[in-house]
């Protein structure tokens, strides 16, 4: 097995938004804001190649929005999803499997692209991978989501064949850890790696500053369940050596946790590259 942190770009968002309740007297320390009380987030993802599947897990924002809809996000960085893709030495149609953690618009919008105006696949001989709960909540969506779950990000997987549900299909790579507090059935990879175990956090906890169980999103849905699931997973992963591998965090891929006498916090962190 290889694995490939494919960068995607850095975008902007409102930092009480990212950290909820916690006052920006604290927050601000971790990831300071500019003058707009924006904070920089990274786009991160990763490739699994297995030798006989490349399974690319989320595939960041995407470019076909406007330019109204980007303004709001303000994306920088010199990285972009097929760039990084073309670094590790893969082409779009490469990859077999594209697994989504979740549906909104940061995490799956690189998946389909424009071409002549019309929305294909941007990895056409790829496997797309959700749940069916999830599925239901992206597509059916409410008030609270429904700016980030896009219908011209989703609906293309299922119109050109090429969606599946990880509840109905096999899908023996890695295992599942599933997470309802920021949205409905969220997957969460548990990757086996030679003597490893690593997990891509995705939203259940976005950097390493979300890592403290009261640091939880305004944008989740249910913030208590997610306090609830951060609290299990985290003690999962000081007692089996997890390596949490970041999406959003800007700086840092990996990290180890440990336990301290404020609760569980960040061990140690590096890049992925590390243990490759």
């Amino acid at each position: 097995m290889k694995l490939h942190v494919i960068n995607t770009g850095f975008f902007k968002l409102d930092g009480g938004a990212m950290f909820g309740v916690v006052p920006k007297s604290i927050w601000n320390k971790l990831n300071p804001a500019d003058e707009r009380n924006l904070c920089t987030w990274a786009m991160r993802c990763l490739l699994v190649d297995t030798g006989y599947r490349r399974i690319l897990i989320d595939n960041g924002i995407g470019d076909k929005q406007d330019a109204r809809f980007f303004s709001f996000y303000y994306l920088h960085g010199d990285d972009s999803l097929l760039g990084s893709l073309n670094a590790a030495g893969y082409k779009p149609e490469d990859i077999t499997d594209v697994f989504l953690t979740h549906l909104h618009f940061d995490h799956c919008g690189g998946g389909v692209r424009l071409e002549n105006g019309k929305p294909v696949l941007t990895f056409p001989n790829a496997t797309y991978w959700t749940n069916r709960d999830h599925w239901k909540w992206a597509t059916e969506p409410n008030a609270r989501e429904k700016a980030s779950f896009l219908r011209e990000n989703i609906m293309p997987m299922q119109e050109s064949g090429h969606l599946k549900f990880v509840d109905e299909e096999p899908f023996d790579a890695f295992d599942i850890i599933y997470s309802s507090g920021h949205t409905d059935h969220m997957m969460i990879p548990r990757i086996r790696y030679r003597d490893k175990m690593i997990c891509f956090v995705t939203d259940l906890i976005p950097s390493t500053g979300h890592i403290p169980i009261p640091y939880v999103m305004a944008y989740d849905t249910r913030p208590l369940l997610t306090m609830e699931e951060k609290q299990k997973f985290l003690n999962e992963a000081v007692d089996n050596q997890y390596v949490l591998f970041f999406e959003h965090d800007p700086g840092i891929e990996c990290c180890t946790v440990h336990r301290t006498e404020k609760g569980i916090r960040m061990e140690r962190a590096f890049p992925l590259s590390e243990i490759l």
